[in-house]
């Protein structure tokens, strides 16, 4: 598994130029060490700032990156926005290539083969895929869900190195546990009705001190949900909600644009696509007249979990959540 950084804001390109890739630029090409030690080192000088955990995690992934993999093996990587995994086969050496990707220049160029959906899998594998590690080998019987009805075939593990507990570890499994968390509060707003999803937001807008209500079914002129200080629409601001969950399709400027025909002088809009939008809508959206908010699945979920503790008894049984304690540094 070669994550594509952070909610696999890369994975576009690894399909496009037939890649997987890592960052840590800062150590140049890894041609130029000769063992994991000398690695470390450079990683160390390079960052004077990290901690000796992260530094033996960062040596031992770019150096398996770099030995570690081979020809043949095979290789999956997370679409987020698709929910998708990319499953390929690595078809050639290590090489340091500045810019084709930003901020990872370690790569290893990938025959893609295909994709499985995340809602196709496990709850199990799920969670072993969630790992925020950016290169791990995922658990054989994750590995069979992904290539199944394919043979396993064997992989050279590479060279593991057993690495230091401390608070960079710690601190690096609270980040692992929080990934995994956000994605399968993702999988529950996925799973809510459309009234049920309309009727989150609401709560949402509730959560961070406005009335709001969910509209009565008909011509509501994009208007899903209504909120203001007041409930009634009399006090500023007065926002406009349209709520589409349609987590196969992307919102594009003409949608955008109609919604915002919608709203009078005063209002705000809210936005909501399960589904994601186009980056022309988003381009309509920043150009607007009149303030507008768009929020897409990933930050949907970034909302839930920021204003959890507000929510109202309806907005609790719609997403039931539990708190998770964390031994502090």
């Amino acid at each position: 598994m070669v994550r594509a950084g952070e909610s696999g804001r890369y994975s576009t390109d690894f399909e496009r130029l037939s890649i997987v890739a890592i960052g840590w630029a800062g150590v140049g090409d890894l041609a130029q060490y000769a063992s994991l030690s000398e690695l470390r080192q450079a990683v160390a000088e390079n960052d004077p700032s990290a901690r000796p955990g992260n530094v033996l995690s960062t040596g031992s992934a770019l150096w398996k990156f770099k030995v570690g993999l081979a020809r043949g093996d095979r290789v999956v990587t997370y679409d987020a926005a698709a929910r998708e995994y990319l499953l390929g086969t690595i078809v050639g050496d290590y090489f340091f290539e500045p810019g084709l990707v930003l901020e990872s220049p370690h790569t290893r160029k990938v025959s893609w083969q295909g994709r499985v959906g995340r809602d196709r899998l496990s709850a199990a594998t799920k969670n072993t895929l969630g790992s925020i590690s950016t290169l791990f080998q995922p658990s054989e019987d994750a590995l069979a869900e992904l290539i199944a009805p394919s043979d396993i075939p064997e992989v050279d593990p590479g060279t593991t190195v057993s690495e230091e507990a401390g608070d960079a570890a710690l601190e690096e499994v609270r980040l692992d546990v929080s990934a995994r968390a956000k994605e399968f509060i993702k999988d529950r707003i996925l799973s809510l009705s459309p009234d049920d999803m309309e009727k989150l937001v609401a709560c949402i807008l509730r959560a961070v001190g406005y009335r709001a209500r969910v509209t009565q079914k008909g011509p509501d002129r994009g208007r899903d949900v209504l909120a203001s200080p007041d409930g009634l629409g009399f006090q500023s601001p007065r926002i406009m909600g349209e709520v589409k969950h349609r987590p196969k399709e992307r919102m594009g400027s003409d949608e955008v644009r109609s919604f915002l025909g919608g709203l009078r002088s005063g209002d705000c809009g809210l936005y909501v696509s399960t589904g994601g939008f186009t980056r022309e809508a988003k381009y309509e959206a920043d150009r607007a007249n009149v303030p507008i908010t768009l929020l897409d699945l990933d930050e949907i979920a970034a909302v839930v979990i920021e204003h959890y503790d507000a929510f109202d008894a309806e907005g609790r049984a719609l997403i039931s959540l539990v708190k998770v304690y964390w031994p502090a540094r």
